[in-house]
């Protein structure tokens, strides 16, 4: 007679057990998820469009949006003056500079011990009503080693009435011996990570700005931060995975800004090749139509020449990837076989264009979009400098980890230019991995590509071409989520002087966004609440000036791309969703750190209410709170499988 074997347990179970081992441990996670539940939603900084501008990015992250100083004048109303407020946000802003400067005139140890008796307690107050929103468990996290039990002494002595005396003992050893700058620097950073609860930029880190790799490096430094992709940061990523095509976008903006120091500092990718190139083959060339924006050490003309030879090979490039894809429709854009190198002319959607500039040294007009020997030479080399950079490969990698292109948070949906429609506001497809996409499904398949094409090295050796060739069409192709426009008018811009020419015509979604009813059926295709819902776009630069709101008529749909970038106008938004209400604070040009701690100066934004909350949101009115409860679930599952013998309990190690 056979034995009938009782069922094997559920293995996610089993593989649970192995985290949560027995019946307490369960009960912790379980009352710690519950509790959460109740605790105030974190709060979400979303900021867009900062190519590059690495400084007053770190502003404005460090300054919380500007949410710090209201936040410290409710704190010490009738303690510290005005003066006294800002002394102590420079020194959660830029803790070292500010350190400095006030020990400038007197670093005896005396002088020092009484300044940090003097600043440290007021830092922990802050500290102390920050931690509120949170769970002692994050706290934890946020606090530095090896010092957290430090930090703890200090944050509760008043809960355990600790004597003067115990807590300046606690902190003389690191003035004795020279430390107290890093304490002040580990709880400014404390202070700035609690003030914010989540960092998102919703797209555009680079290009035109000074610095990505600054950029990256701040982002980096945040407890929580997302991305969601915008069509620079398309170019980026693809650029650093090897497509040729991309390595020459990133180099041609690059010398077109006067960007180089992030390439050659920031990433010790060589311009040498560059600049052969523009010596040897554009020499004599005056390339007037290619000067460079700014003011740097390089030669302006040497500059000019070099920016031209890219903008060459990128546009053959591009007319390469264009042939390998008539499915795309666009070979019209492949603009270098529409030139009449006689005439001096180029057709541009049916109408003749007289050319700007006619010195096409490298053009073999048999074959126009084929490099030359010289410049197959120069992007080689410089392709191998791209793929060689472990600093370039890390950035990218951090973001194509976390990033995507679309974001829920709360009630807004976040992606950085729009959802491909027609003028009837109807989903159009492109096709991807065979498929043809639209909508929510299209954000997804280009989801996917992208970390497919990001795996770990061990696990995919070369990334596949057709992989590659979407950075592209993300960067710059027509129904792509994160351009939407009809053309990336860069041939124009050089080479055409009528400016209806170098018109790039945005999709409809970007009227269409002003209509309540388009906006309510795309928050419901991705699966946000039609009326509650809030749509949060970059990419657009929102022009006051000229009478635009970055709130749409509508008021379901707010552009956030706010001109931060110096080259676009300097100022920029942040929208901010906290636990009462989303408002919209927008920024102004910010100067140095020199100014902010000599002078006070400190970017205090206008803000706007969006929606103020009838009661405060909780992190169970949230999307994170559904997945809590769903963790809840699982974990309740986990305590009937011990109750019933189905899954063994183990001690606890």
């Amino acid at each position: 007679m056979m034995l009938r074997m009782p069922p094997a347990p559920s293995p996610y179970l089993r593989a649970l057990a192995k985290r949560y081992p027995n019946t307490p441990t369960v009960l912790a996670e379980i009352a710690n998820l519950e509790a959460i539940l109740t605790l105030p939603k974190p709060t979400v900084h979303v900021v867009s469009d900062v190519h590059g501008e690495h400084v007053k990015f770190r502003h404005v992250v460090n300054n919380a949006s500007g949410s710090l100083r209201p936040r410290l004048e409710r704190l010490f109303a009738g303690r510290l003056g005005p003066a006294e407020i800002s002394e102590l946000l420079n020194l959660f802003y830029y803790p070292r500079e500010t350190w400095l400067a006030l020990t400038a005139a007197d670093g005896s140890l005396s002088a020092r011990r009484a300044l940090t008796q003097r600043l440290l307690p007021r830092a922990v107050d802050v500290l102390r009503e920050l931690a509120r929103g949170y769970t002692l468990k994050h706290v934890a996290r946020i606090l530095p080693d090896p010092y957290d039990d430090v930090f703890f002494e200090l944050l509760f002595g008043d809960a355990q009435a600790r004597r003067p005396e115990f807590l300046a003992r606690l902190v003389e050893p690191f003035v004795r011996e020279g430390r107290d700058l890093e304490l002040i620097r580990l709880t400014a950073r404390a202070v700035r990570n609690l003030s914010v609860g989540e960092l998102i930029v919703a797209g555009d880190l680079g290009d035109r700005g000074p610095r990505i790799d600054k950029v990256i490096e701040h982002m980096r430094k945040q407890p929580t931060c997302a991305v969601a992709w915008g069509n620079h940061d398309a170019s980026w990523m693809g650029a650093c995975l090897g497509q040729p095509a991309l390595i020459a976008t990133v180099l041609r903006v690059s010398l077109r800004y006067r960007r180089l120091s992030q390439l050659e500092e920031g990433y010790g990718i060589t311009m040498a090749p560059v600049e052969r190139l523009a010596q040897t083959v554009y020499g004599d060339d005056p390339a007037e139509r290619f000067a460079c924006k700014g003011e740097g050490l390089r030669d302006p003309l040497l500059m000019a020449r070099m920016q031209k030879a890219m903008a060459i090979i990128q546009l053959k490039l591009e007319g390469q990837l264009l042939r390998r894809h008539p499915g795309w429709g666009l070979g019209a854009r492949n603009l270098l076989e529409r030139i009449d190198a006689r005439e001096g002319t180029v057709k541009i959607d049916g109408k003749t264009y007289p050319l700007l500039d006619t010195r096409l040294p490298t053009i073999d007009w048999s074959d126009p979009c084929k490099l030359s020997p010289d410049e197959e030479k120069c992007i080689d080399r410089v392709r191998q400098s791209f793929l060689a950079s472990s600093t370039l490969w890390q950035h990218m990698s951090y973001v194509a980890q976390i990033g995507a292109m679309w974001l829920r948070r709360d009630q807004a949906l976040i992606f950085h230019g729009c959802v491909p429609v027609d003028d009837a506001g109807e989903p159009l497809d492109f096709e991807v991995d065979g498929q043809l996409q639209r909508g929510r499904a299209l954000f997804e398949a280009f989801d996917q590509v992208v970390r497919r094409a990001y795996r770990a090295p061990d696990e995919v050796a070369t990334p596949r071409a057709d992989d590659l060739d979407l950075f592209w069409y993300l960067w710059s192709g027509p129904r792509s989520p994160c351009f939407g426009k009809d053309k990336m008018a860069t041939f124009e811009t050089y080479f055409v002087a009528d400016p209806e020419a170098q018109k790039e015509n945005k999709n409809a979604y970007f009227k269409k966004i002003h209509d309540p009813a388009f906006c309510r059926r795309v928050l419901a295709e991705f699966e946000l609440d039609p009326e509650q819902g809030l749509i949060v776009n970059g990419h657009v630069p929102v022009r006051p000036d000229k009478g635009e709101s970055p709130v749409k008529t509508g008021g379901k749909a707010v552009t956030i791309d706010g001109a931060f970038a110096a080259a676009y106008g300097d100022r920029g938004y942040s929208l901010v969703l906290d636990a009462n209400r989303i408002y919209l604070a927008e920024h102004h040009h910010f100067g140095s750190v020199d100014e902010a701690i000599e002078q006070g100066a400190d970017i205090v934004p206008t803000v706007t209410d969006l929606v103020v909350y009838e009661r405060p949101r909780t992190v169970g009115d949230t999307e994170k709170g559904e997945l809590l409860r769903r963790e809840t679930a699982v974990l309740e599952e986990l305590l009937a499988a011990f109750a019933s013998h189905e899954v063994r309990e183990t001690s606890s190690t």
